[in-house]
């Protein structure tokens, strides 16, 4: 009799989330209605049946075998779970973002309706990002963002969220690659390596700070790339390569030209919050694989921003490092590229056949 009352409590606990249009989505059951012949998720806004007439399933699945159609609500029977903890995840990072001070792990799930455990693996399968992770880029790039605008560090410190001036200087050289001072002023006092050379994709300039490769970029004048690094790093000493920095640049070349062998490098980010996040679902891509612009905006939890998706794209300045080329339209079809689309068809190609 065990058995028996045990799925009788199930469903009476069931049937009070309904009632109660929960939208914690922890259970991703679905409820269906005898009368109607639809199935919806506890969290639909439509009017509720009568208790007699409601079954419970644990899938959507099982209640479409069960001969049930889904609801067509939005957010309901009809979207699947991914998008749902997509919108979670999506409020989540709005939160973030708006937050004046960073919220904790707690407090993040609370307002979200779902429990810790389940909120943290949530975010992370979907941003590639822990919330803290998260949390922590997003303030770097208000802080950058501030310092460029000129004015006291000490302003833009708190500005960006910092609650003390000697927590930020602890960790002053993981957030912005060098002193503070140093960044507002357009990268004094910053050395930055870097090599130029050639491929079969034209000429390629490989440039890396104490931090990591922060720059790889594609054209056809050498020349022209020096000049779009020192537009990049205005008042940093670019400093040409010895003998070791130019095994890193053979390691890139290496890699355009057989994709199978793949590319593990440190890299140096310089991107807002959302930029980072695009980057990091990029990298996610596997070689000889592509997505399109809207699976990568559902990916980060952000399904509308499939345009955003693409100017990020459009901001990267690591070619081949952040594979940006494995971004095409939704119909398969390429579209812009930063380097040119005849390199992105090149590139694809070959790791295709890798």
């Amino acid at each position: 009799m065990k058995p028996v009352k045990s799925a009788i409590n199930q469903d009476d606990q069931r049937w009070q989330l309904v009632l109660a249009r929960d939208p914690s989505l922890e259970q991703p059951f679905v409820y269906a209605v005898k009368t109607t012949g639809i199935y919806c998720r506890p969290n639909c806004p439509s009017r509720r049946p009568k208790r007699e007439n409601v079954e419970f399933f644990d899938t959507p699945e099982q209640a479409g075998a069960a001969g049930y159609r889904p609801c067509k609500r939005t957010n309901c029977g009809d979207t699947s779970l991914n998008q749902l903890h997509a919108a979670i995840v999506s409020k989540a990072c709005q939160i973030i973002q708006q937050a004046e001070q960073l919220p904790s792990l707690n407090q993040l799930a609370k307002q979200v309706g779902v429990s810790p455990y389940h909120f943290h693996r949530l975010f992370k399968a979907a941003t590639g990002l822990t919330p803290k992770a998260y949390a922590a880029a997003n303030r770097a790039s208000k802080l950058r963002s501030q310092l460029q605008k000129g004015g006291l560090v000490t302003d833009a410190l708190y500005d960006a969220g910092f609650n003390t001036s000697s927590r930020f200087y602890e960790s002053s050289a993981d957030v912005l690659g060098m002193k503070p001072s140093d960044y507002r002023a357009g990268g004094a006092n910053t050395n930055i390596r870097f090599a130029v050379a050639q491929c079969s994709l034209g000429a390629i300039l490989v440039a890396q700070s104490s931090r990591g490769v922060c720059a790889i970029l594609l054209g056809d004048d050498p020349e022209a790339l020096l000049h779009e690094l020192q537009d990049t790093f205005k008042h940093a000493n670019l400093i040409g390569a010895d003998a070791a920095f130019e095994q890193l640049i053979a390691k890139v070349v290496g890699f355009i030209e057989a994709p199978a062998i793949g590319l593990d490098l440190p890299l140096d980010l310089r991107g807002t919050a959302f930029q980072e996040r695009v980057w990091q679902a990029l990298r996610n891509i596997p070689v000889g694989t592509t997505a399109s612009y809207a699976e990568i905006a559902k990916l980060i939890g952000a399904p509308k921003s499939f345009r955003a998706v693409a100017q990020a794209c459009g901001a990267n300045k690591l070619a081949v490092a952040i594979p940006c080329h494995r971004v095409v339209r939704s119909d398969g079809n390429l579209s812009g590229y930063r380097w040119g689309i005849e390199r992105k068809r090149q590139l694809l190609e070959r790791e295709a056949q890798a």
